[in-house]
């Protein structure tokens, strides 16, 4: 049975914990590009959940959530820790070589799949204005970065659309299991499973860690923690289609990254594609608050 679309209230609350997850995860991605010149790329995906985990544990004991951990759908669960591990290690290894924000524009293909795996796995009625909105967005990506067809075909390129494909897929996974299991487990069990997973597939390789990059490690744990518990919270809440567009204001901060650390300064095409990515989450925006309203926008 087909099922009803979340909330407009609903969509706004996620839309507004998707911001702020897209604001942690650059900053983690930062760290992730300096560590992955240092150290191979399921070891960094292995480091990312070893050092989120205690924040993790202490989250649920903070929020006495112990007992909600083990009444779950478990292969839903097994599914989303693979799909994790697949999705740190190919784009760890992708940004070893591209600029975070070329690592950007190939990674927004999956607000697209999210989109189209939304109605067939979650039954959720996509309005047009959210098909509108991700093509939008996606066209401001192209405008602002035209990536040209090395960036599509090199292996580096390639492991990032393998990531994004990891992430959306684990993104509509999550949203499928919250209708049952608590915030707790989904946040949990994902960190396990990176932390040991990552760390099996990691140890024939394994190199050992700088004493300089315990900030570093420091830095990924508080980063990765926040950015779990808000992207949990936006697909928990809202509909994954209205969700999704926001994954591009990621733009927005791989520029300013690029910029400050790297100085690769924007140029006109970059400022205009980042206007209409811009525009086109706020027209999701003024949608579901017309919504909410019972107006129509």
């Amino acid at each position: 049975m087909r099922q009803p679309a979340a909330r407009p209230q609903g969509n706004l609350r996620s839309i507004s914990a998707m911001l702020v997850a897209v604001g942690f995860f650059a900053f983690m991605d930062t760290i992730l590009k300096t560590l992955s010149v240092h150290y191979p790329a399921l070891q960094v995906a292995a480091m990312r959940g070893c050092v989120a985990l205690p924040l993790v544990v202490l989250w649920v004991q903070w929020r006495g959530a112990w007992h909600s951990l083990w009444h779950i759908r478990w292969p839903l669960h097994w599914l989303r820790g693979i799909l994790a591990i697949g999705m740190l290690s190919l784009f760890t290894y992708g940004l070893k070589q591209l600029p975070l924000a070329n690592a950007y524009t190939l990674f927004f293909v999956a607000p697209i799949l999210i989109t189209v795996l939304s109605a067939p796995v979650l039954g959720e009625r996509v309005p047009p204005v959210h098909w509108w909105a991700v093509l939008g967005g996606m066209v401001g990506v192209l405008v602002a970065l035209r990536p040209g067809v090395d960036g599509f075909v090199n292996w580096y390129g390639l492991a990032v659309l393998g990531s994004a494909v990891c992430y959306a897929v684990s993104a509509v996974v999550a949203r499928l299991s919250s209708r049952t299991d608590s915030s707790e487990s989904l946040m949990f069990w994902i960190m396990v499973m990176v932390a040991l997973g990552a760390s099996a597939l990691a140890a024939p390789q394994w190199v050992n860690v700088r004493p300089q990059d315990y900030w570093l490690l420091a830095a990924l744990a508080a980063a990765g923690f926040g950015g779990q518990l808000a992207i949990t919270e936006a697909f928990r809440h809202g509909q994954a289609s209205a969700v999704a567009p926001f994954e591009y204001t990621a733009l927005a901060w791989g520029l300013a990254v690029d910029w400050l650390i790297w100085a690769a300064l924007p140029d006109r095409y970059t400022l205009l594609g980042g206007v209409i990515v811009i525009a086109s989450g706020l027209y999701v925006v003024r949608h579901e608050r017309a919504a909410a309203n019972g107006n129509t926008p």
